[in-house]
């Protein structure tokens, strides 16, 4: 099996600097204005920034219970430079048995007209990795670095 086979891939350039992005991942009011796709709701719970610490969030379709969304812990935190997070461990380094192991490699690479924000998402297995796309992930992920963009370069 080759990395490629159970990695998925997308990237953006957003008009804003290293620093916004980091800014709108860092702040959880922010996080949940784009970190799923619209119009379903975002809950943080938990964004402790640093390695070993914890990322939950929930999602809310229309006026319904919010449900899990990510249950996950963080394993490497560069601000302004990179995030890696994984949903085999949640915080603390605890070990679970997600619906779907990922592990998400986020980079914010300064260009001159902004951030190229890289999400490199490695999978288990390249059958695990054919579900997640099979489920939209680059429509998803698309859509949230959309929402992204327009709240850095739009303000919306």
């Amino acid at each position: 099996m080759t990395s490629s086979e159970s990695t998925l891939i997308i990237d953006r350039l957003i008009a804003a600097p290293p620093s916004a992005v980091w800014d709108a991942w860092s702040d959880p009011a922010k996080l949940e204005k784009w970190w799923i796709p619209a119009p379903i709701a975002c809950r943080v719970i938990t964004l402790d920034l640093r390695s070993g610490g914890g990322f939950e969030t929930q999602m809310r379709e229309g006026s319904g219970d919010f449900q899990p969304h990510i249950d996950g812990c963080f394993l490497d935190v560069e601000p302004e430079r990179r995030l890696v997070f994984t949903t085999a461990l949640r915080a603390g380094w605890q070990p679970v048995d997600p619906w779907l192991a990922l592990t998400a490699i986020l980079t914010f690479e300064a260009r001159d007209d902004g951030t190229l924000y890289s999400a490199r998402v490695l999978h288990r297995s390249p059958e695990d990795s054919r579900k997640h796309e099979e489920m939209g992930f680059h429509d998803g992920w698309g859509t949230v670095l959309g929402q992204l963009a327009a709240l850095l370069e739009d303000g919306r």
